[in-house]
């Protein structure tokens, strides 16, 4: 590993220098040890008298090789801007991170065989919401993409988890250090993508908490990362819509799922569509967007295999979500048999509760 690693970990360990910044040093100085070395009064002239100040005192005591040291035992990968296994997607954007940080293994991760497509969205989603991510997420895994989200409960947790369920790799883009599980829920979520051999990618340092401003700047990684991004649902003001802008900018696609017109989080796709963002209404939209042939996965018919009472209660279901009471009511069923056919259908993956504790048909 080159010195520069050394270089590149305090530039990134001192949230005042930033690429912008970082480019103005390197410019004038013409080497990453030059600029992190430099003379104090050249340095508050490139960067300003406070910042410039700032750093001064922070690379007095910042030790980069005891924090290198510290990183390797917690199994935190650095990846310097001129590190060649540096994602190329991010090197090409306008402000790349100067120090990536990676739970997983990137070495072998197939960002050069592979396409990842984004999938992004409100963290209050409706089932509807919740089934199209899930639905969308599986079959462009099946299809070949990597997905990529910001594991945020919502749209993103339910896009990982169907990539993971489909054989996939999942790759979560943080607003704080990859050591920090945010949100605590997710904690499952997080163990999981690094278990199915995905990645969990900061470009903060880790120890570095949640602040808000730091999940905007994030969403122009995921963007980065993936020829394009899918807005699921979100209300106006949602980060789905940003991190739509930073894909826009970037060049990248922007696909929009329909939604009801009567939701509040159909606010952010009905949006994009009026920009100019691709209607979504099946997989293949995207594929043909892309000139990629998807091979159709041979159907299941799951009411086949269903005794005479799961048949009716998988039918009731398909009118849309209901309660045990409602399936109760409309198919007659006493309610220990109704629970004990939710809990079966529960445990093969063929319905799931929404966050009003109805139970909705996902296959």
């Amino acid at each position: 590993m080159s010195d520069d690693v050394y270089y590149y970990l305090g530039f990134s360990h001192f949230l005042g220098i930033g690429p912008t910044r970082f480019t103005a040093l390197l410019n004038h100085f013409g080497s990453v040890k030059k600029s992190y070395e430099g003379d104090r009064a050249k340095i508050k002239e490139i960067i300003g008298n406070n910042w410039g100040e700032k750093f001064i005192e922070f690379r007095k005591k910042f030790d980069p090789v005891k924090k290198l040291e510290e990183l390797k035992r917690k199994h935190i990968s650095v990846i310097p801007f001129n590190n060649k296994v540096y994602p190329k997607k991010i090197k090409e954007i306008s402000d790349p991170p100067l120090c990536l940080y990676i739970k997983g293994k990137i070495e072998s991760f197939p960002f050069d065989t592979y396409a990842c497509l984004a999938i992004v969205g409100t963290r209050e989603p409706t089932s509807y919401g919740q089934q199209m991510a899930k639905k969308f997420s599986a079959e462009l895994t099946e299809g070949g993409f990597i997905i990529v989200s910001g594991l945020a409960i919502g749209i993103d947790a339910a896009a990982h988890l169907a990539c993971i369920n489909s054989g996939g790799r999942t790759v979560a883009v943080l607003g704080c250090g990859v050591d920090i599980i945010y949100p605590a829920i997710n904690s499952s979520l997080y163990y999981k993508i690094i278990e199915k051999e995905g990645l969990i990618i900061s470009e903060f340092p880790p120890g570095q908490t949640v602040v808000k401003g730091l999940f905007i700047a994030r969403n122009r990684i995921i963007s980065a990362l993936s020829l394009g991004v899918l807005v699921i649902e979100g209300a106006r003001d949602s980060g789905a819509m940003i991190t739509a802008r930073y894909a826009a900018e970037q060049g990248k696609d922007v696909f929009a799922l329909p939604g009801l017109l009567t939701s509040k989080m159909s606010e952010a796709p009905h949006n994009l569509l009026k920009q100019g963002a691709k209607l979504v209404t099946s997989v293949e939209d995207i594929f043909e967007e892309f000139n990629l042939r998807r091979v159709p996965k041979e159907s299941k018919d799951v009411e086949s295999e269903l005794e005479p009472d799961e048949k009716v209660v998988y039918s009731s279901l398909k009118d849309g979500p209901k309660s045990s009471d409602e399936l109760i009511q409309e198919t007659k069923l006493p309610i220990e048999k109704i629970l004990n056919i939710l809990s079966i259908f529960e445990i093969k993956g063929a319905v799931e509760k929404n966050q009003e504790g109805k139970y909705f048909k996902i296959i």
